[in-house]
Parts: structure tokens; sequence; C-alpha cells
């Protein structure tokens, strides 16, 4: 399964993406501000430009596995071996305040003065986990993308 996020808008602090489900469109993610990490920068570059809990990761593929999140106390999705960052996973949330990091999807979402929501953000998260959930329990690899296209 190949999962990809395309970061389109800025918010002042919050930047919102399109995601597609192997080419089909699946919904949004809010994240972090988006700082211009990649995932090939150094770990001293990455410290350099990453303000801790306000940062979206940087680009690059990462695999994606389900496990147990304490914080949460259930499984979700977690991206491995993502530079830079420990424990970023994909739950729910409509704010930028809610993702320290993470992706938060959503059915919906509208502009907030400088800064971007998503809405329906459960109900997103839950039919993404289902998705990987099945794909990883029939042996699939599951890649999640991050990449930008930021209008001009």
């Amino acid at each position: 399964m190949q999962i990809i996020i395309t970061r389109r808008w800025l918010g002042e602090n919050s930047t919102l993406s399109t995601v597609t489900i192997d080419g089909k469109p699946h919904h949004f993610i809010l994240e972090d501000k988006d700082r211009g990490l990649r995932s090939d920068m150094s770990a001293d570059e990455i410290k350099a430009l990453k303000v801790p809990g306000r940062t979206a990761i940087p680009t690059g593929s990462y695999q994606v596995l389900i496990t147990y999140s304490n914080r949460f106390k259930r499984s979700l999705p977690i991206l491995k071996d993502v530079p830079g960052f420990s424990g970023i996973r994909i739950h729910a949330g409509n704010q930028h305040i809610h993702t320290e990091g993470c992706l938060l999807p959503g059915r919906t979402w509208w502009p907030d003065g400088n800064e971007f929501v998503v809405g329906n953000s459960r109900r997103a998260s839950e039919q993404l986990q289902t998705a990987i959930t099945e794909a990883i329990s029939q042996g699939q690899t599951v890649r999640l993308t991050v990449q930008t296209d930021y209008p001009v």
C-alpha cells in the first residue's frame, strides 16, 4: 500500500495536505508547520530547524506499522525511522495544537484565521487505520510518502 501526503497549503503554524491511497483520493492531513525538513538532511541540520512539538516531519518515505500507543491506550499507526522525530503517529485531532508532529486525518477542512482545521477527524482516522490494518494483514508493506506541492 502506498499512502502519499502532498503538502499544499501553509498556515502560520499549520500545514494542510491532500492524501491518496494507491493513487485514489482519500482525505486531508493536518500537521504542524512545514519548516523545510527533508529526510536526507543530517541530524544536526534537522535539529537546527526543528521547533519541538511544533514542526512537521521531514519529507520522505516511511514504513507504517500498527503498534500499541501508551499515550492513547490503543493501537494506532506509527511511522518508522523518521529522522529527528520519535513516536510519530496517525491519530484524530482537529487543530495544529493537537499534532506534536503527528499526522491528523480529516474528511473536511477550513481556514481558521491564519491556520487550517480538519473536520470529521475521528472517522477519517478510523478509515485510514482500517485500510492500513487490512493491507498489513494481507502481507503488504505500507509506505507513507510526504512530499510538497505548494501553489506558486
